[in-house]
């Protein structure tokens, strides 16, 4: 999913995968498991790296070859939500047709629309390689959908 490209990014930068550990304040082992694709990273410290290296989460998640020189804004649990939810509305998907795809369930899918929890990285992933927006746009990084 994303890990070669962070992976591929980090040594370009020479750097080891606890500089990386360090900036996410987390152990080495731990960032190692998410570098090697045996847990999950989630999408907060996803963000972060992005933020730290000025980095597009659409160029980390392989959606651009290239890294766009975007001004980024914060990302919140808030505008995310609405984001996820007017994009969902204007493709006329119900939330029941959005949970099938991810193999959720209806609510998960309302708690991220209302703001109370931050979309997963698969979940997040999986709709952008899908539908083909950003995630940089659903996440409120950017205001461009392409």
């Amino acid at each position: 999913m994303y890990c070669e490209r962070l992976k591929e990014f980090r040594l370009e930068q020479k750097l080891l995968q606890r500089d990386f550990a360090k900036i996410l304040n987390i152990s080495e082992i731990t960032y190692t498991h998410y570098e090697s694709e045996y847990y999950i990273m989630p999408l907060k410290y996803l963000i972060n790296i992005c933020d730290y290296f000025e980095l597009s989460l659409d160029y980390i998640f392989g959606f651009k070859d290239i890294n766009d020189d975007y001004s980024f804004k914060s990302t919140s649990e808030k505008i995310a939500g609405e984001r996820l939810k007017n994009w969902r509305k204007e493709k006329h998907i119900t939330q029941e047709k959005l949970a099938s795809v991810l193999n959720t369930n209806r609510s998960v899918l309302a708690n991220y629309e209302r703001g109370r929890t931050l979309i997963s990285t698969p979940f997040l992933y999986t709709i952008c390689k899908k539908y083909k927006i950003s995630a940089d746009y659903l996440l409120g990084r950017i205001d461009d959908s392409k």
